[in-house]
C-alpha cells in the first residue's frame, strides 16, 4: 500500500479493505451453519462469525500499524491454530487513498491513534436471520428450540421474510484521535445490490473528517418526522422519548450501525435510544460517518461521548443522533428534563 498519504487515510483505507474481508468471513460462517453461540453475559452473545471476524480486523490493523490503541467488542479471543493467510490484509482502498487529508489531521502519530472495532453489530439479527435461510422447515423448528435470542412471537413474524434480519448486521470499525472520532467505516455484507446474474452481496460505507463520505449516496431526511430506534432492547423510558418526538412513524430496527445508515439514506429522521445498552464500539464508527456528512451524534443529555484509550466502554446516557444540526436541536429540546435527569443518575 502507498504510503505517501497521512496516517488517519491510510488507516480507513485499510479499514475499508478490511472491513470487507472481515464481511465475507460473517457470510461464510453463516454458510456453514455452525454459528458457535456462546453466552458473554446477560441478553449478550457472541458467535464465531464475531470471533473470526475480529481477529481478521485486529491482525490485520496491527501488523500494519503497530502502535495503534485497537479496542474490540470481543476482547482478545484466542484463535486456535495459525490465522488464516487471507484473513491478513494489508492492501488498502485505492478511492479513499485518493482522498485530501484535512489539515488539523495530516501530523496525526499512530500513538494518539484508537481503533473501535464491532466486528459484527446486530448478533441478534445475524442468528435470527440464520434460521431464516433453514430451507428445512423441520430444521427452522428445531434451531428455533435451541435459540437463545427468538422468541415465539418473532419466530412467527420471521416465517413471513424470506431474509430476515440480515441487512441490520454490520461491520464497525471506528478510528478516533484526541477521544474524537474523525473516521469510520460500516459495512453491510448482507447488502443486495442489483438482481439476478449481476448481483453483488455487501458493501462497504466510509467517512472522513473533513474529506465527505463514500460507498453510499446520501439522501435528504424524509418529509415528515420518522424515529428509528432499537427493535430489541426498549424498556418504558426509551418508549416515553419516543412518545414524547410525535413522529410520523417508529422504525424499529437492529444495530446502531444500521440505524445511522437509516438516517444517511433518508429513510429516518432521528435515531433515538434513551438508554443505557449500546457501547464505544457501537457508535464510534456510525458517529464518525455521521459527522462527515454533517449530522450529529450525542448522549440525550446532548453531550458527546469520548473515545479514549481509558474511557468506560458503555454509552450510559444513550444515543440521539440526527443527520442534520437542525433536527438534533429539535429531538433534543423534545426529550423532558426529568427523563434527562433520570438518565444521568444511571
Amino acid at each position: 500500500m502507498a504510503t505517501a498519504a497521512p496516517l488517519v487515510v491510510r488507516l480507513l483505507a485499510s479499514s475499508v479493505s478490511v472491513a470487507s474481508r472481515a464481511g465475507k468471513i460473517v457470510r461464510d460462517v453463516m454458510s456453514k451453519g455452525e454459528l458457535g453461540i456462546v453466552e458473554k453475559g446477560k441478553d449478550d452473545y457472541q458467535t464465531e462469525a464475531d470471533r473470526s471476524a475480529q481477529t481478521c480486523i485486529i491482525s490485520s490493523l496491527a501488523s500494519q500499524y503497530p502502535k495503534i490503541n485497537i479496542i474490540g467488542e470481543e476482547g482478545s479471543p484466542e484463535h486456535e491454530g495459525e490465522i488464516p493467510s487471507d484473513w491478513l490484509i494489508t492492501e488498502g482502498d485505492e478511492e479513499v487513498l485518493k482522498l485530501v487529508c484535512p489539515g488539523n489531521l495530516q501530523g496525526v502519530k499512530e500513538e494518539e491513534v484508537v481503533v473501535w472495532v464491532d466486528p459484527l453489530d446486530g448478533t441478534s439479527e445475524y442468528t435470527q436471520g440464520a434460521l431464516m435461510l433453514k430451507r428445512d422447515p423441520w430444521e427452522r423448528w428445531k434451531t428455533y428450540m435451541t435459540h437463545p435470542f427468538i422468541s415465539m412471537k418473532w419466530y412467527l413474524s420471521l416465517q413471513q421474510s424470506n431474509y430476515g434480519f440480515l441487512e441490520h448486521v454490520t461491520v464497525l470499525i471506528g478510528i478516533s484521535v484526541n477521544e474524537t472520532p474523525v473516521a469510520g467505516v460500516i459495512h453491510q455484507p448482507y447488502y443486495k445490490e442489483g438482481s439476478g446474474v449481476g448481483k453483488k452481496l455487501g458493501r462497504t460505507i466510509w467517512g472522513l473528517q473533513g474529506a465527505g463520505v463514500g460507498g453510499f449516496s446520501l439522501a435528504p431526511p424524509p418529509s415528515s418526522l420518522i424515529i428509528t430506534t432499537t427493535r430489541s432492547h426498549s424498556n418504558p423510558v426509551v418508549e416515553q422519548a419516543l412518545q414524547v418526538m410525535n413522529a410520523s412513524q417508529v422504525l424499529r430496527v437492529g444495530g446502531a450501525g444500521y440505524k445511522v445508515l437509516q438516517l444517511l439514506e433518508g429513510k429516518a429522521s432521528v435515531y433515538v435510544f434513551a438508554s443505557p445498552g449500546c457501547k464505544k464500539w457501537d457508535t464510534c464508527a456510525p458517529e464518525a460517518v455521521l459527522a462527515a456528512a454533517g449530522g450529529a451524534l450525542t448522549d440525550v443529555l446532548g453531550r458527546r461521548y469520548k473515545y479514549g484509550p481509558a474511557e468506560p466502554h458503555p454509552n450510559k446516557t444513550g444515543v440521539l443522533a440526527a443527520v442534520n444540526p437542525e433536527l438534533h436541536k429539535y429531538a433534543l429540546e423534545r426529550i423532558p428534563q426529568e427523563l434527562k435527569d433520570a438518565l444521568a443518575k444511571k
